[in-house]
């Protein structure tokens, strides 16, 4: 049977990225390489929807079920950082993502994870998985470049319809451009949202109230890719406990091993995450 025609358990949807790294190399990025990844080696069936050009192969054989829309480019993005400040450039941009898309099987994934980086995933993808637990990570919808590729931070556009039918948004205060109002305002509104606060570890938003979940130890190499797997990790926990603050705690313990290497280097399996929750050195 083609993977098509299977039910993933864990589906995400945004572009596999192509990130410069020194030289000519690159490595591969984006929501749908690290969520997708965390998710299979958490031991979920993973599903990914998206799009790239002929320049990459985004995931080993038998691994990862790819649904590929062509695209005569791949999505590009170059990072520089500087200490913790980071400067994003798009130096391309792949074939946008629709509902059209979607396998028929795929509709029935029992998680959906949004994950945009380019404005790529179409609006109404959000209303084509009724029964499905569905978190965003917006960060792609909250950005747009300029003629060098430079990336900046924009409001939320349509975010009152996305927040009527999201289980569970995930961003980071980077992401709304360190916008302190927009985040007050999304928040009131989800029903549940998380603000990754990095080695600070989340705040959970529920409820009314908040809590501050912290992170575990871990030697950081490289963050990238930390607040997808975050979203991961949290999006699975929740779907087994329905608890929000338990499921930030193996969210942050799961994002903790993915900044100890080099891109999706060091993701963990469920063994080496259940055994850094139970002897793992939080950070308070």
């Amino acid at each position: 049977m083609r993977a098509v025609e299977q039910v993933p358990q864990y589906l995400v949807v945004g572009h596999i990225t192509k990130d410069v790294v020194s030289g000519d190399g690159y490595r591969l990025g984006g929501t749908a390489t690290y969520s997708g990844l965390a998710a299979l080696r958490l031991g979920l069936r993973v599903g990914v929807l998206t799009s790239f050009g002929k320049d990459i192969e985004p995931f080993p054989e038998n691994s990862v079920w790819v649904k590929a829309r062509p695209s005569e480019q791949s999505t590009v993005f170059e990072n520089i950082y500087e200490g913790r400040v980071r400067r994003q450039y798009v130096r391309g941009v792949a074939s946008r993502l629709t509902a059209a898309d979607v396998p028929p099987a795929w509709q029935r994934a029992e998680i959906v994870h949004l994950g945009p980086i380019a404005q790529e995933v179409s609006l109404e993808l959000t209303d084509l998985f009724p029964k499905a637990l569905l978190g965003i990570t917006p960060q792609g919808w909250l950005r747009r470049w300029d003629k060098d590729g430079l990336v900046s931070a924009i409001p939320w556009a349509q975010s009152d319809a996305i927040l009527e039918r999201a289980d569970l948004i995930v961003l980071s205060l980077e992401d709304l451009g360190g916008d302190r109002e927009q985040l007050e305002v999304l928040r009131h509104k989800a029903r549940l949202l998380v603000l990754t606060l990095g080695e600070k570890g989340a705040l959970v938003y529920h409820g009314g109230g908040h809590q501050r979940v912290p992170a575990f130890q871990a030697e950081e190499v490289d963050p990238t890719g930390a607040g997808d797997v975050f979203a991961t990790g949290f999006l699975i926990r929740y779907r087994e406990t329905g608890d929000p603050i338990e499921s930030a705690r193996f969210a942050n313990c799961v994002a903790s091993f993915v900044v100890e290497g080099i891109g999706a280097s060091s993701l963990p399996t469920r063994e080496r995450v259940e055994d850094r929750l139970a002897h793992g050195r939080i950070l308070i």
